[in-house]
């Protein structure tokens, strides 16, 4: 297990190195006026979770990009707003829980865009012969997740089901592969995750989900870009432009599973298994920032400001910066 892991974590590094096309027409407006793209280079962060680099690519959408794009690889969400908030990246996809955490602590960013997926890969696992049944089996229990993640939410609002407290169990912060690492050895009783690396436990290490997401939580992932670089007005238009192509590939996505379970497999080094299970979980619906939206990310932020795990109440509305809502018809 641990050599298995290793080898999809070169795959991760090596796809991350760098990737941009160029084309002969650099040009491209924003609000202040025409912009040489050919001088930009977009900071992107990028998970295996949301695989944009995967999905642009499976896409066929980075093959005329005007400006340079620097990807640099993340295991989790709440790693890459650090990466923003120092001012290394300038954009990336995260979860619903990762902006409320970094709000919290004052960072620099916004919320630019959203889109919602099916939730039935954010789960609670243990391991195949576990005696727990029910979340309510979890107290006392020592649950694997990784701080201010999406499955962080999840695994409280389930708690929160069940009638327990986030105190009710003991909670190791663990990133993805130390946690699948822990529960393959039996060191961990739980573990709340999200795809791919729900299936991943699935199917190497035969865990079996005990609770779901299905009307526990929000399916949104959220792009988040650093203030500074929205600030500027190259790679705020390298950012209308990126914004754009992913939501194109969204598109594309979800009418061509088959393809792009195989694809992101090739470019991740994930099973076919484990990327198909993934795919077929997801689909992609690409949101406009508008008041619905905020309302049910401010219910994330209270959930956790209610539990004590953020230092002060957040207001989402004002980390939101709504201004490529017109991407979306």
């Amino acid at each position: 297990m641990i050599k298995r892991f290793t080898t999809l974590a070169v795959a991760l590094a090596l796809l991350g190195a760098t990737a941009a096309g160029c084309g002969s027409d650099s040009g491209a407006k924003s609000a202040d006026g025409p912009v040489d793209l050919a001088k930009v280079t977009l900071h992107v962060g990028d998970q295996k979770g949301t695989g944009a680099q995967a999905l642009l690519t499976a896409a066929g959408l980075l093959k005329d990009v005007k400006y340079k794009i620097s990807w640099s690889q993340f295991t989790s969400g709440p790693p890459i707003l650090e990466a923003i908030n120092a001012g290394s990246v300038d954009i990336g996809a995260v979860g619903n829980a990762p902006p409320v955490f970094s709000a919290a602590a004052g960072a620099k960013i916004k919320v630019v865009a959203v889109d919602e997926k099916g939730v039935g890969g954010q789960a609670i696992v243990v391991p195949p012969g576990s005696s727990l049944r029910t979340v309510a089996d979890l107290k006392g229990r020592t649950v694997a997740v990784a701080k201010g993640s999406s499955a962080n939410f999840q695994l409280l609002a389930a708690l929160k089901k069940a009638g327990l407290t986030f105190a009710d169990v003991k909670a190791q912060y663990l990133q993805p592969p130390d946690a699948l690492a822990a529960l393959s050895a039996g060191k961990v009783d739980a573990w709340a995750i999200w795809d791919p690396y729900t299936a991943q436990a699935q199917q190497q290490v035969k865990a079996r989900i005990l609770q779901d997401g299905t009307g526990l939580v929000n399916g949104f992932e959220f792009q988040v870009a650093a203030t500074e670089a929205l600030a500027d007005k190259g790679r705020s238009a390298a950012m209308r432009d990126y914004l754009s192509r992913i939501q194109r590939a969204h598109t594309w996505v979800n009418s061509h599973p088959a393809d792009w379970a195989t694809t992101f497999s090739k470019l991740t080094g994930l099973p076919g298994q484990v990327t198909t299970i993934t795919v077929n979980r997801a689909g992609y619906k690409d949101l406009k920032l508008d008041a619905d939206v905020i309302s049910r990310e401010q219910q994330v932020a209270d959930a956790f400001h209610s539990a004590g795990l953020i230092p002060g109440a957040v207001k989402i509305g004002e980390f939101v910066d709504p201004r490529f809502n017109d991407l979306l018809p």
